[in-house]
């Protein structure tokens, strides 16, 4: 598999943000054609006690490197690219795309 990796830095307006992003934004990433799964997640906190740099994390996943760069291609993957100003200001967030590669664990 691949994603697409996204770090929100944290907002000026946490609430308003996380707002936005489930009610706006997660239904038009959804509508990405290829897309298999979405991962998002809160920084709660850092190992050394100090205030965390982000306040989100968001993985949008894939089949294989093809089907990413299809839906890069495509008006749905626009439109949530499109969008990212509306809750975000400039910067606010980093997108990676990465392999993704699950390790079995015992127990």
């Amino acid at each position: 598999m691949v994603r697409i990796m996204a770090l929100h830095r944290t907002p000026a307006d946490p609430e308003s943000y996380d707002d936005y992003y489930r009610r706006v934004h997660l239904p038009i990433a959804r509508r990405i054609p290829g897309v298999r799964q979405i991962r998002f997640g809160r920084v709660r906190k850092m190992n050394d006690g100090s205030q965390p740099p982000l306040h989100l994390v968001s993985e949008v996943y894939f089949d294989d490197m093809p089907s990413l760069e299809a839906a890069l291609d495509s008006a749905e993957m626009a439109a949530a690219l499109a969008d990212i100003p509306n809750f975000a200001a400039d910067g606010a967030i980093t997108i990676m795309f990465c392999e993704s590669e699950d390790v079995e664990v015992e127990g």
